[in-house]
């Protein structure tokens, strides 16, 4: 069971690499992504039980050294993350519309996690560092009150990291947003 969730963000390609291979060698855990990310970062999500990605993510920031930008773990990770993460969200109609956009993918994904948990919303997308300068975003859907609920539980998860970028709650948005977010 894929209970947990961890990621290591890397300043270095290279040790991207090393640490990737070294968290896959610590633990029995499945890679979800290990990639080079804009600008000149690297990224490593995995998933399974938290003793493991714990393991795992430990191992991996132990790799990277120098090259550490962030890190983290997320125990009973909300099931909406991973569909968010993987972009196979379908959303036919927007009630609220919240955003979270994070320096970090890490801290991003730590964000959303605490968002859906707070609030009675729906996951839309978790985007990641692709095209973004590095950044990461979440979109979210759900009544007025609830989106700024998760909003702002989610935003001040990166606020203490000191990685928030922005977070807004959009009431009634036009439904043309909705095709430019998938």
């Amino acid at each position: 069971m894929n209970n947990a969730i961890g990621g290591v963000e890397l300043s270095s390609i290279a040790r991207g690499f090393e640490a990737a291979d070294a968290m896959l060698k610590t633990s029995d855990v499945k890679l979800l992504l290990s990639r080079s990310v804009c600008p000149g970062k690297y990224i490593i999500l995995i998933s399974g039980e938290v003793g493991a990605v714990n393991s795992a993510v430990e191992a991996g920031a132990n790799k990277a050294a120098h090259a550490l930008v962030d890190s983290f773990v997320i125990a009973n990770i909300h099931p909406e993350v991973f569909p968010a993460i993987e972009g196979t969200v379908v959303v036919e109609e927007l009630e609220a519309l919240g955003v979270i956009e994070s320096f970090s993918v890490s801290a991003l994904i730590e964000a959303a996690d605490a968002a859906v948990k707070a609030g009675s919303v729906r996951l839309i997308e978790i985007r990641l560092a692709m095209a973004l300068g590095g950044k990461a975003f979440v979109t979210m859907t759900g009544s007025v009150a609830a989106a700024e609920t998760a909003v702002a539980a989610g935003a001040a998860v990166a606020a203490k990291k000191g990685l928030l970028v922005e977070k807004v709650v959009i009431p009634q948005p036009k439904k043309e947003l909705l095709r430019e977010m998938i």
